[in-house]
């Protein structure tokens, strides 16, 4: 008798079937319309090929292009794909790695010559061609040494052969003319590869090592349906239009000169302006919830770093030191600093400090450093400078879970019910690097494990995520375009009470340690404004935009009558100007337009005479409304007062 092997269903049923037999054959067995619309499988925990024999027993998900799962497998066969194309196009290329990614996949190869636009285009000809032969992929496990000679040509494939482990499995796939060395898993066939677009090409080093040659890595996505691939490409083409780097130049909001560095930047009057908003709006709430303003050096000596346990597991991002000054000891150096946490710790230090004070909030909107890789820089979104709202409450371990809600609820104030996000909440545990016993960990994970259940919220585990000091929560938020973006962060700490010896006196009359609860809301501002400018396409919210009216008087006879409306404006907190400028008022309201102010005021003779302004909306066309300049500005200092998200909005 045959052997068998056991098969659970997602439905709870189990099936015994031979040994060897593939889901492609399983999904046959349940029926022809499953075995239709199959891609891949889920054996137990590990995703599979169809045609992959299953030799134990195991629990199985025939996988469908309904699961997310299965865009995983789709994109990186549409890799393979891509390298097939290459090869064929040029047989010298070296091939490194493929793999899926976000929203689509990439491959780097080492060529003569960056890869230019019709070299793009023709690649992608090429990927049709490949997927119209439908080549099976096939998959094969093979010894070291057969691996070695598949491979003999490619010098980047027998670097990552020999990293392989002595028990691991090695297994290479084959569709057509073109071998990887692969774990998969992959689509049955690359005909089933229908929807998908190369994007760009970019330079990549090796192993992502500077020291290691440049690659050419070409961008790609695929998607199940060409309705999906092309709002995914309607997507890109909003994002391209919305970049922060191109808006930020033309609001003048920003810039990064050369004559200052990489990562470092100037903010311009109009992007000051958002800066200054931005701080006042956490400050002033901050200061109503209790907490009380710090402000703490942007350079300390490094041993402050060291016992706070930064300098050794966070050099790599730290500037080099520097000497110390006159009259000190010779061995005595300086960090710019890249956080502000142990200073806190010694502002809570240098003093005694009872139970009935706890909690104590400190808060500093503050500059720090930290010396990022230039090849990851990126605009206002990774920076060497950067501006945190960031906070440290020290408590009783019976106060976290209330002054966690408290957090929380500040970050639903500042990010929905202020901006308007969506967001998300993810617990991340411990990472492999850490300081700390893990008895700790434990009680600070289940803390904010806790306080998330009794509240009812609902969050994913990012298992290892967190700081290397302790847990944490992290809010993605969802921009306009649903992408996702880096936002608050709220983590726990038991390590830097211990190593700074931090103490309350208790009821007890005996010394205790209070926990340290790290925060900040915007994350960073350079990032928060970055983002902003994103979702918002430059159309900032009335309280936020940098110029919020511009009066645009229609001849210089209402000149100084204009001047005096703005003038009036400015002196109720209004951001308001004067354009009267030897242009026509259609070039001034586009000139408007285009630096996205809120709100235009037209003063002409009817409206001199009348004490009235003609008001147009931002995005409004030629649709005006006559107002009194007395209503404007009530309408303007109520929407303003009121963080307003839209234009006109009523209270």
């Amino acid at each position: 008798m045959a052997a068998t092997i056991q098969i659970s269903l997602p439905d709870g049923s189990t099936r015994a079937l031979p040994v060897d037999t593939t889901p492609r054959q399983l999904a046959e067995a349940i029926g022809p319309r499953l075995a239709k619309a199959a891609v891949a499988a889920r054996v137990d925990d590990a995703i599979w090929d169809l045609d992959r024999p299953m030799r134990a027993d195991a629990r199985v998900a025939i996988l469908t292009e309904r699961d997310a799962d299965a865009l995983y497998v789709l994109r990186h066969s549409a890799a393979h794909v891509l390298a097939t194309a290459v090869r064929r196009l040029l047989p010298e290329a070296h091939i490194g790695f493929g793999p899926p990614i976000q929203d689509g996949f990439y491959y780097d190869f080492e060529v003569p010559r960056p890869f230019t636009p019709d070299d793009l285009a023709r690649i992608e000809e090429t990927m049709r061609e490949v997927v119209a032969a439908d080549h099976p992929f096939v998959r094969e496990e093979v010894t070291r040494d057969d691996a070695r000679h598949r491979f003999r040509d490619d010098p980047l494939k027998l670097e990552r052969l020999e990293e392989l482990g002595d028990d691991e499995v090695i297994s290479v796939y084959t569709d057509g003319p073109f071998v990887d060395l692969c774990r998969g898993p992959h689509l049955p066939s690359t005909g089933r590869l229908q929807h998908f677009k190369l994007l760009h090409a970019a330079g990549a080093y090796w192993r992502g090592d500077s020291r290691r040659q440049m690659l050419q890595r070409i961008y790609g996505t695929a998607w199940f349906s060409k309705q999906d691939l092309d709002a995914h490409l309607y997507r890109l083409a909003e994002a391209e239009k919305r970049d922060h780097r191109v808006i930020g130049r033309q609001l003048d909001l920003f810039s990064i000169q050369d004559e200052v560095g990489p990562g470092l930047i100037l903010w311009h009057p109009r992007g000051a302006v958002l800066q200054f908003e931005l701080r006042r709006f956490i400050e002033d709430e901050v200061l109503r919830r209790g907490y009380e303003l710090v402000f703490t050096p942007h350079v300390t000596r490094e041993d402050l770093f060291i016992r706070s346990g930064h300098l050794p597991l966070y050099a790599q991002n730290q500037f080099p030191p520097m000497a110390a000054g006159e009259g000190e000891a010779e061995h005595v150096r300086y960090r710019t600093k890249p956080m502000n946490c142990p200073m806190h710790t010694l502002i809570y230090a240098a003093q005694q400090r009872s139970y009935r004070d706890l909690p104590i909030r400190l808060a500093e909107v503050a500059n720090v450093y930290r010396n990022e890789l230039s090849g990851t820089l990126h605009g206002l979104l990774r920076v060497r400078g950067l501006t945190m709202d960031d906070a440290h409450v020290f408590c009783r371990e019976d106060q976290i879970e209330d002054e966690i809600f408290d957090m929380l609820d500040l970050v639903d104030l500042v990010l929905h019910r202020t901006f308007g996000f969506e967001y998300r909440l993810d617990l991340a545990t411990r990472p492999e690097k850490k300081i700390g016993e893990d008895a700790a960990w434990d009680v600070a994970e289940r803390a904010l494990r806790g306080a998330l259940d009794r509240r009812k919220f609902s969050y994913g585990v990012d298992e290892g995520g967190g700081a290397f000091y302790g847990p944490k929560i992290d809010i993605k938020l969802k921009d306009a375009l649903g992408r996702e973006w880096q936002g608050a962060t709220i983590q726990l700490d038991y390590q830097l009470p211990e190593r700074f010896a931090l103490e309350y006196t208790g009821a007890d009359n005996r010394p205790h340690r209070p926990v340290m609860i790290h925060r900040a809301i915007y994350g960073t501002l350079e990032r928060f404004v970055g983002c902003l400018i994103e979702h918002f396409a430059g159309a900032f919210p009335l309280w936020l935009a940098p110029i919020q009216v511009r009066v645009l008087p229609i001849t210089d006879v209402q000149g100084e009558a204009a001047a005096a409306v703005a003038a009036r404006y400015r002196a109720a907190g209004i951001r308001a100007e004067v354009d009267d400028r030897n242009e026509t008022l259609n070039y001034r309201v586009r000139d408007a337009e285009l630096l996205k102010v809120p709100y235009m005021a037209v003063l002409g003779q009817r409206e001199l005479d009348q004490g009235t302004v003609a008001v147009r909306a931002r995005g409004a066309g030629k649709k005006q409304e006559i107002v009194t300049v007395d209503a404007f500005l009530a309408r303007v200092k109520d929407e303003i007062a009121r963080r307003a998200l839209t234009l006109g909005e009523v209270a």
